[in-house]
């Protein structure tokens, strides 16, 4: 049936006007639901409608059925995991690109998917300080993008794998530390998860070189080709950052590829004071930051970049007669650098953002979120119940409580927190200790809120 424009006018303008009120407030909301595994789907029909609802009556379903079950990751008080922020011009861009549902397959399908992606990236590149030779696309997650690193690696390391499927012993390396999307990559290359060396870190959690240089060796005298070795910038636990150059030294002369993930803590690399962290990125071959985490753009916004495009290529371009294009050298289709054919247009957020805020204002938004984890940080420190469980690199602090029966003590205090609702935190394991943890990285996030988590931890 045809678009019904003035009932879309009323129905966006009803929830235009609620999220203006969300953005403006979200304090008012408990930051996580208060609700049992099932609730949800218990309270909504077993079977979709015969005949179709208004807009008005879904949106008060939402506001009274579907809203006390979500998680609010734009609530200043989220410290679990790492925020992603739903900012102003994040919002605004995907409901226009809601509305243009354009599907980026190749450059001819619609332009301005691949081509505003690209400067997009390119901003974000240059504003990181990357390598000028880097090439990026967006996919939805980091997870996504380091697959698509290591499926690279296995590529140039076993150029036959395309045709005839693996035929050699590859093996991939990566802190212990690491983020467990390196170990669902490796499964979903086929490689193997007994081929995936997990090395030490040393007592700030950052991988140790001479550890990495020992497993390389081993495994090439037993036959295996080293394939990849994936370097953490800001690990999801403590946010440690493994030592790039070190690392580049001792992959060099087995050709394996070098991915760095960095898909929190790239953004600290926006800072001049932190440029130290992808000092070596040149020799690098891929790199993934994502955008939805510390740069207040929308999930999902993962940005991956190689210096070896062509690997790329070679991996996974398939092109039947229905989807070749003009051919003209400045053509970029995206569908031949990766697994997905069918593209949202995800670059125009990017695009919004970037602009709207401007790298001074995401500088000044980083720093402050680094100076209320100093603060945190200090808190922690002054106070003798408590102790840190790491160091503080960026804007994510680990700590626990002192004494006997600490992990059951801090296991507590993390599940009274959460259980209040006033604010939300998480736990980790660190070389198996219990430690509670508090990642700071909303936009809305201010110095009463850290101060509000800490007096409820006080409790």
């Amino acid at each position: 049936m045809p678009h019904d424009s003035d009932g879309f006018r009323r129905a966006a303008d009803e929830a235009a006007d609620w999220i203006a009120r969300y953005l403006a407030d979200p304090r008012r909301h408990r930051v996580n639901p208060s609700i049992k595994p099932g609730e949800l789907i218990d309270a909504l029909p077993k079977a979709g409608p015969v005949e179709g609802h208004p807009l008005d009556a879904i949106f008060a379903d939402f506001e009274r059925t579907i809203l006390p079950a979500v998680g609010h990751w734009n609530h200043p008080r989220f410290f679990n995991y790492f925020a992603c922020t739903g900012s102003t011009p994040g919002v605004i861009s995907e409901m226009l690109s809601a509305a243009l549902n354009t599907n980026g397959l190749n450059w001819v399908a619609s332009p301005a998917v691949s081509e505003l992606e690209q400067v997009a990236l390119s901003w974000l590149r240059q504003w990181m300080g990357l390598s000028d030779d880097y090439f990026g696309q967006i996919f939805d997650t980091a997870s996504t993008s380091t697959m698509h690193a290591i499926m690279a690696a296995r590529e140039l390391a076993d150029p036959a794998s395309r045709l005839e499927g693996q035929t050699t012993r590859l093996t991939v390396y990566c802190s212990d530390q690491a983020h467990s999307s390196v170990d669902k990559a490796v499964v979903a290359a086929g490689l193997g998860l007994n081929n995936l060396r997990k090395i030490e870190s040393d007592e700030s959690f950052r991988m140790i070189p001479a550890k990495l240089t020992d497993a390389l060796a081993n495994d090439k005298a037993n036959g295996f080709t080293p394939c990849c070795v994936v370097a953490t910038v800001g690990t999801t636990s403590t946010t440690a950052v493994d030592p790039l150059e070190p690392i580049l030294d001792v992959a060099a002369p087995y050709n394996a590829w070098v991915h760095i993930d960095a898909a929190y803590a790239g953004a600290a690399a926006l800072l001049p004071e932190y440029e130290w962290m992808l000092r070596g990125n040149a020799r690098a071959h891929s790199l993934v930051v994502n955008p939805h985490k510390w740069l207040f753009t929308p999930v999902d916004c993962s940005a991956f970049y190689t210096r070896h495009p062509d690997v790329l290529r070679r991996t996974f371009t398939i092109t039947p007669e229905y989807l070749r294009t003009t051919g003209d050298p400045r053509e970029v289709n995206l569908m031949d650098y990766g697994v997905s054919l069918g593209r949202r247009f995800r670059g125009l957020k990017l695009w919004y953002v970037l602009r709207y805020f401007g790298l001074q204002k995401l500088q000044e938004l980083l720093r402050g979120h680094i100076a209320m984890a100093r603060q945190f940080e200090a808190w922690v420190a002054a106070d003798d119940r408590f102790e840190l469980a790491a160091p503080v690199p960026l804007s994510t602090v680990c700590f626990r409580l002192r004494g006997e029966d600490s992990e059951s003590r801090t296991r507590a205090m993390v599940a009274a927190v959460n259980a209040g609702g006033e604010a939300f935190i998480s736990q980790t394991n660190l070389k198996g200790r219990y430690a509670a943890r508090v990642a700071i990285g909303n936009l809305a996030t201010e110095p009463q809120d850290i101060a509000a988590l800490w007096r409820c931890l006080q409790r």
